[in-house]
């Protein structure tokens, strides 16, 4: 399987297993005042909500990084298939957010209905409520102390997480960047080997050009000799027909001369 494709599966399960520990604080928080611990509920209420806040920071980076990892994917159906993905944890995230809006509405309606029961019972009379007191203000202090460290380790944690995120943003951007790099170093090479046949093809080209070249020198010499054969030998025959003409032409004369001679040496006798 592809590199892209194994951390795609490792994020969905990272993504299951977050949104399986968000909806159970979810769940915590709807519950808080229930119990009849009005003020101990109250005090934890900012601890899950820093802790639900947390989740939801996760799963916005790992919205992120799967959005990313998507246009990384080997064939266009596993792209499409990752950005459809991308969509419903959008979908599902927005469903945890208002969620957990509900649940803290709940807990506060849950934690002020136990506080006022809280009061009525603190402010009885009675050996009971005297211990009530005691107790609640010993919870309180160690409650207090307890959401102090909390909070402080919260802040740390989301610190821990932004710059997780900002890493993973800087990695991702690297590994984009080197997949674009080795991108332009095969086209390179491609283009490189395209010139190269270039290069071969326009030398045979030159060759070819320079023999076309003088087989048509050397076929305009043959056909220049040939047409001046042609001529001579031409000249040569119309010369000697000149000649037969000319040899005809002074036979006939003589004869004509001749004839006319005759009939005076016949009158003389």
């Amino acid at each position: 399987m592809d590199e892209v494709s194994v951390a795609v599966e490792n994020l969905k399960k990272e993504w299951d297993e977050t949104v399986s520990q968000l909806q159970e604080t979810i769940r915590v928080i709807e519950n808080c005042g229930k119990f009849g611990r009005g003020t101990e509920e109250a005090n934890a209420l900012p601890r899950l909500n820093g802790a639900a806040q947390d989740g939801l920071a996760s799963l916005r980076s790992m919205q992120f990084r799967l959005d990313l990892l998507a246009q990384q994917l080997p064939t266009m159906e596993e792209v499409q298939s990752g950005q459809a993905l991308v969509e419903i944890w959008k979908e599902q995230y927005h469903k945890l957010h208002m969620g957990l809006k509900n649940a803290n509405f709940q807990a506060k309606a849950n934690i002020k209905k136990a506080a006022q029961q809280e009061r009525e019972l603190l402010l009885g009379g009675g050996e009971e409520s005297t211990v009530r007191r005691r107790n609640l203000q010993t919870k309180a202090g160690m409650t207090s102390a307890a959401e102090s460290i909390t909070e402080s380790l919260r802040r740390t944690r989301q610190m821990m997480v932004q710059e997780v995120e900002r890493t993973a943003s800087t990695l991702a951007t690297f590994d984009e960047s080197g997949n674009v790099l080795k991108k332009a170093e095969s086209e390179y090479k491609g283009h490189r080997s395209l010139l190269s046949r270039t290069r071969g093809l326009l030398s045979i080209m030159k060759r070819q050009d320079v023999i076309d070249r003088i087989i048509l020198v050397l076929g305009f010499l043959i056909f220049a000799m040939v047409v001046l054969y042609v001529v001579s030998k031409r000249i040569g025959v119309l010369t000697l027909q000149r000649k037969i003409v000319a040899a005809i032409k002074s036979g006939s004369n003589v004869a004509l001369n001749q004839g006319i001679a005759a009939p005076n040496v016949n009158d003389e006798l």
